[in-house]
């Protein structure tokens, strides 16, 4: 058996080689990014990016490799990211201030080389990303407990941007404060989303504290380090950004509670991204009031076998219709069967918007 010094000798040596292997690969990212520059190339590319982690994960699985799939993904995005920076940093607006989930689905899915646009609302992470002012954007779309986030889609609808990437998140709730003890807390403060998946747990363990809603997670943290009285619940990253105690751990009421998050972008900064074999395809549809419309607009994805995964209602706030149906379709419009599909679709409807096709997230 090897020695702890010779152990370390050894891991000393395999980061050396990896330290090399990882600047030629940077050598050739670099030559890569000249190549796009001269063709006007994205410099970002989910698609490519999604393939590259599904090829090595797939390897890892027929090598018998140690590292856990997640973990492939998590190195492999940062490596990536790290490589990007070198052609120009992504700017990335999300939900702000820093230590909102909508920061570490920004993180997650882009790798932590980005320049970060933190914003104040949903409605800011829009505008910065179809003016220009962020590459890309991450908007929360719909959580495991709670359902959708309502402003998300509306603002889909009357955006020009689409969607061209997905990232599921697992949202822990933790009750964050100034002072190290649950006693005598007077104001609970979080996004209404949060407030609302928590609600059994206050109402059992803080029943006479005020609820009050905020624009963000970590705003309601920053707000708590302000007053001894207020606790915030926000995420881990949020406590160590304000200084708070963690006084209650995963107080979420479903212990599986999850966000999806959308990544946007102005179609001028990057088309749909290419099939991958893993891909969704979102749409905004709506019929003319009649009976049997809604029935008749899912006979053409029977009919070629286009399974659906998602389908939500929103009421109309213009036009003649009296709702918006927001579908997720399992496929890319390139594959003969969802272009044939979305064909005899659009013709039922009075009104039809693709919202993106991307790589569906891993989780």
């Amino acid at each position: 058996m090897k020695t702890l010094q010779e152990l370390r000798d050894a891991i000393d040596a395999l980061d050396t080689q990896i330290l090399s292997l990882l600047n030629a690969r940077a050598q050739c990212a670099n030559e890569v990014g000249e190549l796009k520059k001269r063709e006007g190339s994205a410099v970002f590319r989910p698609d490519r990016e999604a393939q590259v982690i599904n090829k090595l994960q797939t390897l890892n699985d027929t090598t018998a490799g140690l590292l856990k799939p997640h973990s492939i993904g998590n190195i492999w995005r940062e490596v990536m990211s790290a490589c990007r920076a070198l052609e120009a940093p992504q700017r990335i607006a999300y939900l702000g201030p820093a230590g909102t989930f909508s920061q570490q689905a920004a993180l997650s899915y882009f790798g932590t080389s980005i320049t970060e646009i933190a914003c104040p609302s949903i409605d800011e992470v829009f505008r910065s990303t179809a003016s220009g002012t962020a590459d890309f954007g991450v908007i929360p779309i719909e959580n495991s407990t709670e359902g959708v986030i309502a402003r998300s889609l509306d603002l889909l609808l009357q955006s020009p941007v689409h969607i061209i990437g997905e990232l599921s998140l697992l949202v822990r709730h933790h009750l964050l404060r100034q002072v190290n003890s649950r006693d005598d807390i007077k104001v609970v403060l979080a996004h209404p989303q949060a407030l609302a998946q928590c609600q059994e747990w206050l109402t059992k363990h803080l029943p006479h504290a005020e609820r009050r809603a905020v624009s963000s997670n970590a705003e309601g943290a920053r707000l708590a380090a302000e007053n001894p009285e207020w606790a915030a619940i926000a995420s881990e990253r949020a406590g160590s950004t304000y200084g708070l105690h963690n006084v209650a751990q995963a107080i979420q009421d479903d212990a599986h509670n999850r966000t999806r998050f959308a990544v946007i972008c102005l179609p001028t900064t990057l088309d749909a991204p290419t099939a991958t074999g893993r891909d969704c395809t979102s749409l905004a549809v709506s019929v003319t009031n009649r009976p049997g419309a809604l029935h008749d607009l899912l006979v053409p994805l029977k009919q070629h076998g286009v399974s659906m995964t998602r389908f939500e209602s929103r009421p109309a706030r213009q036009g003649q219709w009296e709702y918006i149906f927001f579908i997720d379709l399992v496929g890319h419009p390139s594959e003969s069967n969802m272009h044939a599909a979305l064909e005899d679709l659009k013709k039922l409807c009075a009104f039809y918007k693709v919202l993106g096709t991307y790589p569906q997230s891993e989780a």
